[in-house]
């Protein structure tokens, strides 16, 4: 009996198949010497080339098994389900085609342009017409054959179109996704880029075109810290959308909502940002990587927002996810920092001694992200900073405030860099008032209005305030009228 192309797991035989794909989701770090003992006993050289065949199988039909995946969710990307039936129909098509099946494959090839037009996939459009051109030419069908050939003309020379923006976009994503010194010199080139991207727009007049060249709008505003902007440009795409001028098969909300609730939370509208989170993390599948760049920005939302006992319970459910550990090792670091600091503003009673201690062990463990200017390394710094103040060690936060000083000296010159080295010059304040809160604040006044006035900066060159610099002073001299910070002999005896 042939094997199915596909694993039967709810079957009543226990297959070695089926065993082996139990042992992995029971234990995904099984070695492989574990995984040929728990199959077949022991670990002899035959038993590992079983293995290595079991595995080539198993691999094979779980990629089978892609095929009926159910992509009708409207929380993932909405193009996928429409391009996905584009292609289910042209490889069906290909294989009619092979077998000499005209008849039915004109049907559905029919079929395929008319979904590919729907979409505006003008690359299956191309793809259908061209293989219906070469039907209707092999069976001599002169009428159906020229306005076949008008059809794909006209989409041959629109992905001509799309093809170009899509290199115009795709050299200018490169330098927006590369250092610091890469996005100041794209910003300089983007207005010119977006004016191409549009004018390729007007003579292609497709969904592609419009969609590139609104997205590197969103990125040239996004880079120069417009973020009020960004917040009326997503708005009118929803508008139109709602008013049926977008294409609805393939234009991505999600994308949408989460640049809006980013401008939202970079121009310091947290809490209407937070309501808008809530109503759109409806739209995000918590089994997609976009799940957790949207609960990122909304935890941060509600930490803005000082609802500190929101973002706990947003946090705990973002933990509970089943990819959270899947993630990347720089992302887990960041959910790390994030807790820590909302584990430190909440009120103290909710945190243990002993946990307060844990805490404290893995502040001063945290590795710095990066040593460019655009980072945590302030967040580490400054964290790191808070604690020693609330452990009331004079040596340890002399010792930070010098480092977050020679960070300043060396990172934050440029004028973009405002409004961390405004806050960073109320740090330094609190040595020179002798750790004194109320003249700190008095001292302090003038610079702290300076700090509320000044507007976050363009992407391409902040420092990520997990908590707003203003929540943080007012942080810091809470924790100086607990007392000021002794000298270590004091602090331990």
């Amino acid at each position: 009996m042939a094997s199915l192309p596909v694993l039967d797991l709810r079957g009543k035989q226990s297959s070695k198949e089926n065993q082996f794909v139990t042992i992995l989701t029971k234990s995904p770090d099984a070695t492989q010497l574990q995984v040929v003992k728990a199959l077949y006993g022991k670990a002899t050289p035959a038993n590992v080339r079983a293995l290595q065949k079991l595995q080539s199988r198993v691999r094979s039909k779980l990629l089978n098994q892609l095929y009926f995946l159910d992509h009708s969710d409207p929380r993932h990307l909405v193009s996928r389900r429409y391009e996905l039936e584009c292609l289910d129909q042209l490889h069906k098509v290909s294989i009619l085609y092979a077998e000499r099946d005209f008849k039915l494959s004109e049907r559905l090839l029919q079929r395929c342009l008319r979904l590919a037009e729907a979409g505006e996939f003008t690359q299956y459009v191309v793809q259908s017409a061209r293989m219906l051109r070469n039907l209707h030419m092999e069976q001599r069908q002169a009428i159906p054959y020229k306005k076949t050939v008008k059809v794909l003309l006209k989409a041959q020379q629109v992905l001509a179109l799309e093809d170009e923006a899509e290199q115009l976009y795709a050299d200018t994503q490169l330098a927006l996704n590369g250092t610091v010194a890469a996005r100041r010199a794209v910003l300089v080139l983007l207005p010119t880029r977006i004016e191409q991207l549009e004018a390729l727009h007007r003579r292609a007049r497709s969904f592609v075109t419009y969609n590139l060249a609104y997205r590197a709008r969103l990125a040239y505003e996004e880079l120069q810290g417009n973020y009020v902007e960004m917040i009326r440009v997503t708005a009118a795409a929803s508008r139109r959308l709602r008013e049926g001028k977008l294409n609805a098969r393939r234009f991505d909300l999600r994308f949408n909502h989460f640049v809006s609730i980013y401008a939202y939370l970079r121009s310091r509208q947290p809490v209407q940002g937070l309501r808008l989170a809530e109503q759109y993390s409806r739209d995000f599948h918590p089994s997609s990587n976009n799940w957790f760049y949207f609960q990122e920005h909304h935890m941060l939302l509600a930490l803005h927002a000082q609802q500190y006992e929101r973002a706990q319970n947003l946090l705990a459910i973002i933990a509970k996810n089943p990819g959270y550990p899947n993630q990347l090792e720089t992302a887990l670091q960041r959910w790390d920092l994030y807790k820590s600091y909302l584990e430190f503003v909440l009120p103290p009673q909710r945190l243990t001694t002993a946990r307060q201690r844990q805490m404290a062990q893995w502040v001063l463990q945290l590795p710095e992200y990066s040593r460019d200017k655009r980072g945590h390394n302030v967040a580490i710094l400054v964290l790191q900073l808070l604690h020693f103040l609330r452990e009331r060690n004079l040596e340890q936060v002399l010792m930070r405030l010098e480092r977050l000083r020679k960070y300043q000296q060396r990172h934050l010159y440029e004028p973009t860099t405002l409004r961390s080295r405004l806050f960073l010059r109320l740090l330094q304040l609190i040595v020179e008032k002798n750790f004194e809160a109320a003249q700190a604040a008095e001292r302090g006044a003038v610079l702290l209005e300076q700090l509320r006035d000044t507007p976050p900066p363009g992407e391409a060159f902040a420092e990520v305030e997990i908590i707003p610099y203003e929540h943080l002073w007012e942080l810091v001299l809470g924790l100086l009228r607990e007392g000021p910070p002794v000298p270590n002999d004091l602090v331990t005896g």
